[in-house]
């Protein structure tokens, strides 16, 4: 019997990767792809970012890919002066919580973004781009 090869492709992502397997792997083929994606289950529709593998309304492991694409609200953000271990090099940085209807997403501001124009509403676009040790990661900009 051949061995398998570990899918290690979750290493790839964001600024510090505290795991490089997950059930969602194929997520960094999309990043590398160009498209950020997240997930929704067939059963009941429930969207899911950042992507899940199962269900927990449902409890199915019936899942579709979906693209997250088009404008949503900025809900909320913060400054951070301060960061856990991995992520100091980076600060300030300003985090974000983005809703696109059917489901929120959470992230980072562009540092292109001044703060000073960021406002509870204004509308954002999520995009694929690369962490300062290029690694694969997503940032908000304005739509």
């Amino acid at each position: 019997m051949a061995k398998q090869e570990l899918d290690t492709r979750f290493a790839k992502f964001g600024t510090v990767s505290f795991a490089s397997v997950t059930q969602v792997n194929d997520f960094i083929g999309h990043l590398e792809g160009g498209k950020l994606m997240g997930t929704r289950c067939k059963d009941c529709g429930k969207h899911f970012f950042p992507p899940r593998a199962h269900c927990y309304q449902s409890l199915s492991g019936n899942m579709e890919w979906f693209e997250v694409t088009g404008k949503g609200k900025l809900v909320s953000y913060s400054t951070l002066q301060y960061a856990p271990t991995g992520f100091t090099d980076d600060l300030p940085y300003t985090i974000a919580l983005v809703d696109y209807g059917d489901y929120k997403v959470f992230g980072r501001i562009d540092r292109s973004v001044p703060v000073g124009e960021l406002s509870v509403g204004m509308e954002m676009k999520a995009v694929v781009s690369k962490t300062s040790n290029d690694k694969l990661t997503y940032v908000f900009q304005k739509a």
